[in-house]
């Protein structure tokens, strides 16, 4: 685990680029600009710690209070370029900052001692799984209380301090406990940075005494950030790109894939550039949905093994020779470990190393700049392109419904397709809507999120606020289970009172579907609450909020042309009433395999 910044190769490559966050996202390092001095009220710790979240991109906070983030939190919100979004609870408010990062490359959540940053934690653990780098601060104790053998309250009644911090230790790349104001400054600027370095979150504990106290290393305006580049090793780099080539140039069907790492390498352009150099039939992995252009000439669609859109998989899996940028490959993303993918034909490129079939491995290789070189190293071949369009059948039509039958899940999809634009995001919830929405046809600019290593439910609620609100130019739709959105659900609230325009389309089926498919029992089965009754009661006549129960496809095309039309401005809350057994078939095939994985019987010993 890394507690240091400059763990960096600095062999020297052709690339120049400095700590650079997604295209969509605010610029982490901005052109040195002179200092200036500050007043003594201006130059504290807390309002250090605010300049600094500004200057990176973050424009909004995720809080819970508590008593030993007050001080803090006032000092944050003294800062101009800093919105306080208050929230109904510390899962929620991690949650949040997860969505928030997820479009502006960077987000941040303030919560209190203990009781708030064991709440938190498991969003965190979600953030470090996805590679997002948020900035998790505490309130921490009164610095005269460290080594003392006092027992505080928000504790487990130990004099022992360190419980919150050995629990983040697993889940973030870097960890400081801020106790003094001396290097304050030092640790504070070591964690942001290493943050924005590793594309992972980290742990900051600010003593609840110290934030609103002036001194002399904040008595200036910081110096914006100007991170040292990673770099590629340059001979690592040309062996490496010369090993693909050859490997490639070999093959007579070769394909490429892209995975979820390649949000994390910024290698999302560099990936294009690659595919339209070779000509090779590109697909995406589950998780990597959004971050490749759908309408480029050479895509396939989402490649999930048994589950994938249709004819990726026979593309895929018939090739000779696939590359594959940035993937993950556990038992949800191998649906139970079903791939019919070959190690000897496959070249794996991490964000910092190369593995080429069953032979050489290249570290201290940056995927951006491999991918580049290789683009320039390979011949047009757009045989398994030419292979996919020949076996390609387009889409079905769902069965066209009855007069005021029973809405159906395809049906409804059908009708979610075309809402989809430059202007709209999608968020897809832990459950069937992974299935749902992985099947939507992304048109260029429209933004799509859903966790898929951490899977978990509730996940939605808070990512959805988070990413309205880096955003408030898109409008956010989603996708939520009855069962995920009894989790989180506290946290519309906070959407109506910062005035986001998000849809949620709450599908209610009766249980836990996609634990059904996988394992059924009646621990599946939920209470059904009256969801549109719930969120009015939350909305109280406060902010702009409309709701509507939909049963129908009649009643779902009125509730989406109300949603676009006479409430295009509000938050929008659809329940869609569904039958408890209608799911996608890629549930019914991926919860089959993936229950078969999770049952095989122990080894003999």
């Amino acid at each position: 685990m890394d507690t240091k910044i400059g763990s960096i190769d600095v062999c020297k490559t052709e690339n120049h680029d400095v700590g650079c966050l997604p295209n969509s996202a605010t610029s982490t390092v901005q052109n040195s600009v002179p200092s200036t001095s500050l007043s003594s009220a201006d130059a504290t710790l807390g309002r250090h710690l605010a300049r600094r979240l500004v200057q990176i991109g973050v424009t909004d906070v995720f809080t819970v209070p508590g008593d030993f983030n007050l001080t803090l939190l006032d000092h944050l919100i003294a800062e101009p370029g800093l919105t306080n979004i208050g929230c109904c609870n510390e899962l929620n408010a991690g949650y949040a900052a997860d969505g928030y990062a997820r479009s502006r490359g960077v987000g941040a959540c303030v919560v209190t001692f203990t009781v708030g940053g064991l709440s938190v934690l498991n969003a965190i653990a979600g953030a470090y799984s996805e590679n997002l780098p948020v900035i998790c601060i505490v309130g921490g104790p009164n610095s005269n209380d460290y080594g003392t053998n006092r027992i505080l309250h928000h504790t487990i009644g130990l004099p022992d301090f360190s419980q919150e911090l050995r629990c983040f230790q697993t889940v973030t790349c870097f960890q400081a406990v801020v106790n003094n104001l001396e290097d304050a400054h030092e640790l504070i600027d070591t964690a942001i940075s290493t943050a924005l370095k590793e594309s992972k979150p980290v742990y900051i504990s600010i003593g609840c005494n110290l934030a609103g106290i002036p001194h002399p290393t904040f008595s200036r305006e910081p110096v914006p950030f100007s991170l040292s580049p990673k770099l590629s090793n340059k001979w690592g780099l040309e062996a490496a790109v010369e090993a693909a080539a050859e490997f490639l140039n070999k093959a007579v069907k070769p394909v490429m894939v892209g995975g979820p790492k390649l949000r994390s390498a910024h290698a999302g352009d560099a990936f294009v550039e690659l595919a339209d150099a070779s000509g090779f039939a590109l697909a995406v992995m589950p998780s990597a949905k959004g971050q490749v252009p759908e309408n480029h000439p050479h895509f396939i669609g989402t490649y999930w093994g048994a589950v994938s859109t249709a004819f990726c998989a026979e593309i895929v899996e018939s090739s000779d020779a696939y590359l594959f940028a940035g993937p993950i490959f556990n038992d949800y993303s191998s649906v139970g470990y079903s791939l019919l993918l070959k190690k000897e034909k496959a070249i794996i490129v991490q964000p910092d190393r190369v593995t080429i079939g069953n032979g050489p491995t290249f570290g201290c290789v940056l995927m951006k700049d491999f991918l580049l070189g290789l683009a320039k190293k390979l011949k047009h071949n757009n045989t398994a392109h030419e292979n996919y369009r020949r076996i390609f059948v387009p889409d079905g039509h769902p069965l066209k419904a009855a007069p005021k039958e029973p809405l159906r899940v395809n049906v409804m999809f059908k009708h979610i397709q075309n809402m989809l634009s430059a202007e709209t995001a999608v968020i897809a919830e832990t459950g069937d809507s992974w299935f749902n929405c992985q099947k939507l046809k992304l048109p260029p600019g429209c933004g799509y999120e859903f966790q898929m290593q951490y899977g978990s439910i509730g996940w939605s609620v808070g990512a959805t606020l988070g990413f309205a609100q880096a955003v408030p130019e898109k409008r956010v739709i989603s996708f939520i289970g009855d069962g995920s959105f009894q989790v989180t659900a506290q946290d519309v609230s906070t959407m109506i009172r910062n005035g986001q325009r998000t849809i949620i389309f709450l599908i209610n089926n009766g249980g836990y579907t996609i634990e059904v498919e996988i394992h059924d029992g009646p621990y599946n089965v939920i209470k059904n609450w009256n969801y549109t009754g719930l969120v009015d009661a939350i909305h109280n006549g406060e902010g702009k909020c409309w709701t509507t129960k939909v049963h129908c496809e009649e009643e779902l095309i009125e509730a989406i042309e109300t949603a676009n039309g006479p409430k295009k401005d509000s938050f929008c809350f659809i329940e869609v009433i569904v039958h408890k057994d209608d799911t996608s078939k890629e549930l019914l095939e991926w919860g089959s395999r993936v229950s078969a994985a999770n049952s095989r019987p122990p080894n003999p010993q």
